[in-house]
């Protein structure tokens, strides 16, 4: 586990136990990794040749812009500390919840084949074979568009835009531009579905796990509590899949279980089974609904779900840590999609 991820949780689990006893947050702090392009987040994203992109690619560049400047490390995943190529790539669909491999030569497996550069689209992983030593492709970084990628390039350099060279093997992660598909349907052919949006993409098999509307078993019970505690049923689903993707049994290195992704001792207090659904949806749901009317806001409430809401009174806003900045951002963004 990394320190960002330990740092995460941690955070998480400030949270959930300062909801319980308000009093004790006063002073409450956390540690953060730097950021290191907090600069660039105005930076506008030029588009692939022929075409707009996906608002998803979009989405895949303006979080990659968030790791510029940051020293490339070989075998780096921390990005507190820095990362490699593969790593970057990782990291980056990892914080828009896609699960990709570690190593460059699987990640150019990954999603499906893309013909050309001019047929690329901003989010689409880059891959070079540049060794005969290694068995596959041993670079990769991610198209931004117009010709331009993020990569982490070597040792000695730091996270960087730069032009795409040479002929790189290219791979899509994410739907074509201007698609959508309905959940279990392959990816290959980019088709088209008659209802809904695709919200998540597995990539080692490039077929579409959620869709917007009607798109997961607990819709039923996300708008229930969404009516006996005021919270949106669209957050409350937004939550669930950045916190377990959706997976009942989902257990943390660090012991935080469910749906919701509740602590043990927090479920305790809470009096809900964490692994039940429903009363994990009814507890996080009376989390968010005090955390809102403590705060004001959806986002603030977010960042005191996942950062402690010490922290919040302590910066009097969104806390400057980018996982926190991270969780925010991405969870507000399933929600407006679902919307």
């Amino acid at each position: 586990m990394s320190v960002t991820d330990v740092t995460a949780r941690i955070q998480q689990i400030q949270a959930q136990l300062a909801l319980l006893n308000p009093a004790a947050t006063t002073g409450t702090t956390a540690t953060s990794g730097s950021d290191f392009a907090a600069a660039l987040d105005a930076t506008s994203t030029p588009t692939a040749s022929g075409g707009t992109g996906s608002g998803d690619g979009q989405a895949v560049v303006e979080d990659a812009k968030k790791y510029l400047g940051l020293p490339y490390i070989w075998g780096g995943t921390d990005p507190t500390k820095g990362l490699d190529c593969s790593g970057l790539v990782q990291r980056v669909y990892k914080d828009l919840g896609y699960d990709l491999p570690r190593i460059s030569a699987d990640q150019a497996r990954s999603g499906r084949p893309v013909a050309s550069l001019a047929d690329a689209q901003p989010g689409d992983i880059l891959a070079w074979d540049n060794s005969s030593r290694n068995n596959g492709a041993d670079h990769v970084a991610i198209y931004i568009g117009d010709g331009k990628m993020i990569e982490a390039a070597r040792p000695g350099t730091n996270i960087r835009i730069s032009d795409v060279y040479g002929s790189p093997i290219i791979r899509r992660i994410l739907p074509d531009a201007g698609t959508a598909a309905t959940a279990g349907t392959t990816g290959a052919t980019g088709a088209t579905a008659s209802a809904g949006t695709v919200n998540g993409w597995n990539a080692i098999t490039g077929t579409a796990f959620r869709t917007t509307a009607g798109a997961t078993p607990y819709d039923g019970m996300f708008a229930a509590a969404a009516q006996k505690y005021g919270v949106p049923a669209a957050l409350l689903s937004a939550v669930a899949k950045q916190e377990s993707g959706y997976n009942p049994s989902a257990v943390s290195r660090a012991g935080a279980q469910g749906l919701m992704q509740l602590m043990p001792g927090t479920a305790k207090h809470l009096g809900v089974n964490p692994l039940d659904p429903a009363q994990a949806i009814d507890g996080a749901a009376r989390m968010l609904r005090d955390l809102t009317h403590r705060f004001g806001s959806t986002e603030l409430a977010l960042a005191a779900y996942n950062a402690g809401p010490g922290a919040v009174l302590k910066y009097q806003g969104v806390p400057p840590y980018p996982e926190t900045q991270r969780y925010v951002r991405n969870v507000m963004s399933l929600m407006k999609a679902a919307a």
